[in-house]
């Protein structure tokens, strides 16, 4: 085969545009393959974010002022190019004010569905403006997922696009796009609309994601115990009959970990640099976290950390009681930085209110905070109810700061827990999801801390962690070779 064409499609991609882990994972995974010299183009939504930015668009010949009718509605589309750091290839942009000129990423406006099915179409018709046939069409989350259905229908006839294939990544299975059956003439699928699931219909929805779990050539998901999961329980959210319903099943390939950027030796956000072997720079970090959050626990004293949007995926009720009684009883600080569901949202706050100097609460998000939560703590917390895959647990490893996490998804492929006897293990993990389990974690972790020579070996131990993109993209590669050929 000659080199392979890919194209990616994701409604976020670092460093243009970042709500969750999302964009980490396409941003990578698009420098990893361009890195082995593959054909890649990668397609996003200009968001408004993104169009204030300092970034060096071009406007593409040929794909300028472009009209696009979903059902009853007429759009113009235009698309920008812009080089990807660190490589020679373009990254295309849909501008289409009218869609994306949002306060955010996401909304819940009434058209929010035309906003990603306008994006998709757009991209596959870019493709055929400029000529680029790709071999494999990587569709990421629902709202790209009508994709593999477009390919067999309304696009079936492009003698260039028929031996595209299509790959659908489930990052979230939680989030599925449903949108109203009448939506349906916005779809344009004109006789293909005898495609779209019946029992949906009877239901008055159209589920994208169903739908791409359908058509998709290959489906794959963030992690190989969240594959199986999400086809054997209540993890699968109402998926788990379309995912069984697949001969070739789901394959779990966890992400990998942008070491260019989350990395303690070389972090651009950090002032101090650090490694296995000269930990001085960490302590450091820790003085300048502490100082930040106006936090006066001694630099010896365990500080714990969040970073997370805050919403029920997230497993942060388990802490409701379990973290006041913590920081009665323990000589400990926390510092969090989060935003989401009000009720998580109060819980920090009034933490931080009851315990000033001890818990730091940072509303929102904020990238050089991060970088720095992750060099400064010595801890970090990930009680999620469900996870398909996660990073920050595998950023933590890095940056030596051990992660107590729920035996789930990715971050039961990723945490092994500690055995201070042997010496083996790379953080703490409890299995069930309850308070007694999570203050059981937080004790256990706090008391290995206490022991500097076992708290010195797990340092060791995760930060010799190897997750980067370089072995996981092999995996990628395996499975769009297969389904070009």
């Amino acid at each position: 085969m000659s080199r392979l064409k890919v194209c990616m499609l994701s409604s976020e991609m670092m460093p243009y545009a970042k709500t969750g882990g999302l964009a980490d994972v396409t941003g990578a995974l698009f420098a990893e393959l361009a890195s082995r010299k593959l054909e890649v183009r990668a397609f996003m939504p200009l968001h408004s974010s993104v169009r204030s930015a300092p970034w060096d668009f071009k406007p593409v010949a040929g794909l300028q002022s472009i009209p696009m009718t979903l059902g009853t509605h007429r759009y113009v589309y235009s698309v920008q190019a812009v080089q990807y750091p660190g490589t020679e290839l373009p990254v295309y942009f849909i501008d289409c004010p009218a869609l994306f000129n949002r306060p955010t990423l996401y909304t819940s406006d009434p058209d929010e569905h035309r906003r990603f099915l306008l994006f998709t179409r757009a991209a596959i018709e870019s493709c055929q403006r400029l000529e680029f046939a790709p071999n494999v069409f990587h569709c990421n989350d629902w709202h790209t997922a009508i994709l593999p259905l477009y390919l067999r229908t309304i696009y079936s006839s492009d003698r260039a696009l028929a031996q595209s294939r299509s790959v659908l990544t489930i990052h979230n299975i939680g989030y599925q796009g449903i949108m109203p059956s009448s939506a349906a003439s916005d779809l344009g699928l004109g006789q293909g609309e005898a495609f779209l699931d019946r029992d949906d219909l009877r239901y008055s929805i159209i589920n994208p994601l169903k739908t791409g779990i359908k058509f998709a050539d290959a489906v794959t998901t963030v992690s190989p115990t969240y594959a199986r999961e999400i086809c054997d329980g209540p993890l699968g959210m109402g998926m788990e009959e379309a995912l069984r319903a697949r001969p070739d099943g789901v394959t779990g390939i966890l992400n990998g970990v942008d070491y260019a950027d989350w990395d303690p030796r070389h972090d651009r956000h950090i002032e101090r640099h650090f490694d296995p072997q000269h930990l001085a720079g960490k302590l450091a970090n820790k003085h300048r976290l502490l100082a930040k959050g106006a936090l006066h626990i001694a630099d010896t004293a365990p500080l714990l950390s969040i970073v997370s949007r805050l919403t029920d995926q997230k497993g942060f009720e388990l802490l409701f009681d379990v973290m006041p009684a913590i920081l009665e009883t323990r000589d400990c600080g926390l510092t969090v930085l989060g935003s989401g569901d009000a009720r998580y949202v109060s819980f920090f706050k009034d933490l931080a209110a009851k315990y000033p100097g001890r818990v730091a609460f940072h509303s929102g998000y904020d990238e050089p905070l991060a970088h720095l939560i992750e060099a400064g703590s010595d801890i970090f917390l990930m009680p999620s109810r469900y996870e398909p895959c996660g990073l920050n647990q595998m950023y933590s490893l890095r940056y030596g700061t051990i992660p107590i996490v729920h035996k789930t998804g990715g971050l039961a492929d990723s945490v092994q827990h500690f055995d201070p006897a042997s010496g083996q293990g790379t953080g703490c993990v409890f299995n069930d999801f309850d308070a007694a389990a999570a203050r059981w974690a937080l004790d256990t972790t706090l008391d290995w801390y206490a022991h500097r020579p076992s708290w010195q070996r797990l340092m060791q131990n995760a930060m010799a962690q190897d997750f980067s993109w370089g072995r996981q993209v092999g995996l990628y590669l395996e499975l769009f070779e297969q389904i070009a050929a």
